[in-house]
């Protein structure tokens, strides 16, 4: 019976001084019950009056089917979920009244089970269907609802008692919290746990305002706040929220919570009175503050509301239980920057600085940190003299994401330097770091470090690139046509295995002539889910091609840039161009120098570039 197609008026307000629901108790009471089975109201058996005093007086949705046709007797409450079906409802048999519904499972069957058999009938979660407001859209409610035999002074079943409570609302908060637990396990930084926590605090209780709070670890706090009805679009979304600082003796209700451990709940009064900050914080009554419950970070989450608003067990239970979900995150992203600002630092310090100021070759690289610019990797470049004059070129892939990965990224450069600067020879180098890494994989008990690694020397007087590379990528040439046009191939290199496999690569020696450009790179170039790496080294090589120029820094970005869709690895560039005049640069060449990127700052400062030209901006 309840949840049935219907419409949800609006409440009428009681009078003053009446009691709640007095008016449609007149209103049943006075319904000509002559003509219907429960015949008039004063000649009702004595157990029956005092059933439907019980109705009557209920603030729960309760209804009375009455005899054997089933006839309706029903409360304020009830009448809500009947809509416009009330008040024609009264005195009409339930299977008239929700005939649409009748014959659905659970319904109709279970009431008559009820009424002649006195089999009672309890469902916690019944999904049926209803119409609120004016609106003709249909739409699947859910329910808590009972059925009682109702019994005469003699004991016979004269009817069945009904009582519904709608839990849509609940069943959906619920649902919320299973949602709110897969975002939260994406997160990885604390900013990435307020942005969840705050979007589900507002969107699942409803409040004027959301606040999120954790201790800055050094005795003070910060706290960041979303107010209903702020228009936040995507881009928002992904810049850092707005936190607030506040000393450690801040009183605010969020912070007390966190520091005590202890949730808070205030049904009306002033809550934020010595801490308000503007006029939402003044207009708040009603506020609860519960603490994130996790002892590595130490924070709280609050909601308010600017009317009186009471906490029901099961919101309680919900707030709790939110709480629990966003401090178990909270820890992980303080755990995940901790260790990651760790392998950040070791992983700036690891790359060059500056790289060599030569008369004709201008240089310049690119490093994009992947997983959403917050972890450190193990792609890593370099490019320096050698003895004999002519310049090592390197770019490098350690898998990983993490400090150990950057660790091993310097124990590699570095031993890569070394070795090239006994014998540049690029095939012999690289036979020296498959050592190298076969002794790390000893020494840490696995057989799993992926190392990939392409050196190439460059020899500027004798117009010779001389490339050796150990499963990475092969490099790619921008070449000027005789007709003023430019094209771009890659370098023809013997693909030796991955560094650790005891294999030893070839070498291959190509022509390097004045306006040419090698471009050295990692597989975050290129490499992109549901696309095959063919596709993507065609269209880097396609936009190399038809960049403007040769500038080794304008193709550093388009490189980066060339292939569509995003990327969690990481990605390095290094791009090396054959000027056709020396420099008139300081010392007759052209250097390089270390520039943040313009963009948003992200890991360790931003894209990491070595530009052309020293100072250029």
């Amino acid at each position: 019976m309840p949840g049935t197609v219907g419409r949800v008026p609006t409440p009428a307000t009681p009078g003053p001084g009446a009691p709640t629901g007095s008016r449609p108790a007149v209103g049943v009471l006075a319904h000509d019950w002559a003509n219907t089975p429960l015949g008039p109201a004063d000649d009702w058996d004595v157990a029956l009056q005092t059933v439907v005093e019980l109705v009557l007086a209920s603030p729960m949705p309760m209804a009375l089917a009455y005899g054997d046709d089933l006839v309706l007797l029903y409360n304020a409450g009830y009448a809500e979920l009947l809509g416009t079906k009330h008040p024609s409802a009264l005195g009409r048999p339930a299977s008239e009244v929700f005939a649409e519904i009748w014959a659905l499972p659970g319904v109709g069957a279970v009431i008559e089970r009820c009424y002649r058999q006195g089999e009672p009938f309890l469902e916690k979660e019944s999904t049926l269907p209803l119409v609120r407001g004016h609106s003709a859209t249909v739409e699947q409610a859910v329910f808590t609802r009972g059925y009682s035999p109702v019994r005469d002074s003699a004991g016979q079943i004269v009817g069945v008692l009904t009582v519904a409570a709608e839990t849509t609302h609940v069943t959906e908060q619920l649902q919320s919290l299973s949602e709110v637990a897969a975002a939260l396990a994406g997160t990885l930084t604390l900013d990435d746990v307020a942005r969840v926590a705050l979007r589900y605090a507002i969107t699942t209780f409803d409040p004027d305002q959301a606040s999120f709070a954790v201790d800055e670890g050094g005795g003070g706090w910060r706290m960041v706040r979303r107010v209903r009805g702020e228009l936040l679009d995507e881009a928002d979304e992904r810049l850092p929220p707005l936190w607030r600082r506040a000393p450690a003796d801040w009183s605010a209700p969020v912070v007390q919570a966190a520091r005590s451990g202890a949730p808070s709940f205030t049904r009306d009064g002033q809550p934020l009175r010595d801490t308000a900050v503007d006029r939402h914080d003044q207009k708040i009554r009603a506020m609860a503050a519960l603490p994130l419950g996790t002892s590595v970070v130490r924070g709280g989450l609050a909601v308010g509301y600017q009317v009186p608003h009471t906490w029901s067990p099961a919101e309680r239970a919900l707030l709790a239980a939110s709480a629990e979900l966003i401090g178990q995150a909270a820890e992980r992203a303080r755990r995940f920057e901790t260790q990651h600002g760790t392998a950040q630092l070791l992983q700036r310090s690891m790359l060059p600085e500056h790289l060599p100021d030569l008369p004709r070759l201008r240089i310049a690289a690119r490093y994009d940190p992947g997983v959403d610019g917050n972890a450190a990797g193990g792609d890593f470049y370099d490019a320096f003299l050698l003895p004999n004059g002519s310049l090592g070129v390197v770019l490098g892939d350690v898998a990983g994401h993490d400090v150990q990965a950057a660790a091993r990224m310097g124990q590699v450069r570095a031993a890569l330097r070394a070795l090239a600067l006994a014998d540049p020879t690029p095939d012999t180098v690289l036979a020296g770091l498959d050592r190298l890494v076969t002794s790390l994989g000893a020494e840490a008990g696995t057989h799993e470090l992926f190392v990939t690694v392409a050196f190439g020397v460059i020899d500027a007087e004798r117009r010779e690139l001389t490339l050796a590379s150990a499963g990475h990528p092969a490099p790619l040439i921008r070449r000027g046509d005789p007709d003023g046009r430019f094209h771009a191939e890659y370098v023809d290199v013997p693909a030796g295995p991955p560094l650790g496999l005891g294999g030893r690569p070839g070498t291959t020696t190509v022509p390097f002539r004045p306006g040419d450009t090698l471009l050295l790179f990692s597989d975050g170039v290129v490499e992109r889910r549901r696309q095959s790496l063919s596709a993507g080294l065609a269209t880097l090589s396609d936009a190399i091609a038809k960049a403007g120029s040769g500038d080794p820094r304008a193709l550093c970005a388009v490189a980066t840039a060339a292939v569509p869709g995003g990327t969690e690895d990481d990605v390095a560039v290094l791009a090396v161009e054959h000027a056709l005049r020396p420099s008139r640069g300081g010392g007759g060449g052209v250097g390089g120098g270390g520039v943040p990127a313009g963009r948003g700052v992200r890991g360790f400062g931003g894209d990491r570039n070595h530009l052309a030209r020293a100072g250029t901006p």
